[in-house]
């Protein structure tokens, strides 16, 4: 017999408002649940009891629908304890340390700052710097893990760090540095990059032998580099580094890519103009601090976390901005040292911190990970 589809699909609408009084039904008794774990000082997850409810309605399911099931419950479990989370009055500490951070940080982000750069003077660091603060002091240092500690000893207030290029990617040595540093994020800026073929006055192109540059800058250079025949690429510490040994270099065979700044600040000629591969080259530095501070106007937050090495654990993470309706800018991960195929996770959420969405996200991020840690809240500037 063919089944009308106007007929199924009433049918479905009736077995769906079934569905959502009993969901209501399971919410009030989770309320009372939640209710009573906190008068008797229970956590909220008991892992155990999700364990044997899930094998149970998989049971019940049948073998062709049970993995079907058992994603349902998973769902309905989570917002359960969400919804427990909310009720109980749960806390989370890490959304207590921002409450502190919006009550103390000024109102006006700071002009005049000691600020800790990697390179030396004409570095795209330094660039990014001064277009964050007005008259900074800035302290150059050979590494990006010496700028994570010189912000962390307090020698200086802030640091900047170059995190993403949107050519060649995410810079992993950031990444793998933000597991063994403490910082918070309080403002990041998209840099546009223009790389250009530097050399001592008098050299030509078809002189050059021997190309400097930075790792991330020969790597948005690629398709140009590959074209010069009989070069030898060289990587350096950083694109001004590049521009220094070129000018302190008695040879005229070399080049470097770097910026037009360097150029002026080495006294090399401009041998081509942007050499990128791609016109629309922006870096992404970010600003660090000691302490969390959160501006006016701050609309990003980034967290980083490890999570049970078991199937959908990422899922339920993803899934819980999902159902807040908060949007999802940037997921990186990176392996662990010191664990085998296990995964730091790093987030950048876009929601304002004032969003009531974002305390309910904390509390339920508190439980799902291993280990969770708030980064910072701010806003981005684009030069």
């Amino acid at each position: 017999m063919e089944h009308n589809l106007n007929d199924l699909r009433e049918r479905i609408d009736h077995i769906d408002s079934q569905l959502v009084d009993l969901l209501k039904q399971r919410m009030a008794v989770s309320r009372d649940v939640a209710l009573y774990k906190r008068k008797n000082g229970l956590p909220t997850l008991d892992a155990g009891r999700e364990r044997v409810l899930l094998a149970k309605v998989g049971a019940e399911a049948g073998e062709e629908l049970a993995d079907y099931t058992e994603s349902v419950f998973r769902a309905i479990l989570a917002v359960g304890r969400s919804y427990q989370n909310q009720c109980g009055g749960v806390k989370s500490q890490i959304y207590e340390t921002i409450r502190t951070a919006l009550a103390e940080t000024p109102a006006l982000f700071p002009q005049r700052a000691t600020v800790a750069c990697q390179g030396i003077e004409g570095a795209y660091s330094q660039m990014a710097c001064d277009s964050i603060f007005k008259s900074p002091t800035i302290l150059y240092f050979d590494t990006f893990d010496h700028v994570f500690k010189a912000v962390e000893s307090g020698m200086c207030q802030y640091g900047i760090l170059p995190i993403e290029n949107s050519t060649a990617g995410s810079v992993n040595a950031i990444y793998d540095l933000m597991i063994q540093h403490n910082f918070s994020i309080v403002r990041s800026v998209r840099l546009k990059v223009s790389h250009n073929l530097l050399a001592k006055h008098g050299t030509k192109l078809g002189d050059i032998r021997e190309v400097f540059s930075h790792e991330q800058a020969i790597s948005q250079c690629a398709y140009y580099l590959a074209g010069m025949k009989n070069i030898k690429v060289t990587m350096v510490e950083n694109t001004a580094v590049a521009a220094r040994m070129v000018a302190q270099s008695d040879r005229t065979d070399v080049a470097a890519i770097s910026s037009r700044f360097c150029g002026e600040e080495y006294g090399l000629n401009l041998v081509q103009t942007n050499v990128q591969d791609q016109d629309n080259n922006y870096t992404r530095f970010i600003c660090i601090s000691k302490i969390p501070e959160i501006y006016p106007g701050a609309d990003r937050t980034s967290l980083m976390m490890t999570l049970p090495h078991r199937p959908g654990s990422l899922y339920h993470v993803l899934s819980k901005f999902y159902a807040l309706g908060i949007n999802l800018r940037k997921l990186e991960s990176r392996p662990l040292p010191d664990r085998e195929f296990e995964f730091m996770f790093y987030f950048d959420l876009e929601c304002s911190v004032y969003a009531p969405e974002m305390e309910r996200l904390f509390q339920d991020l508190d439980e799902e990970s291993e280990y969770f840690r708030y980064l910072g809240t701010y806003n981005e500037v684009i030069c």
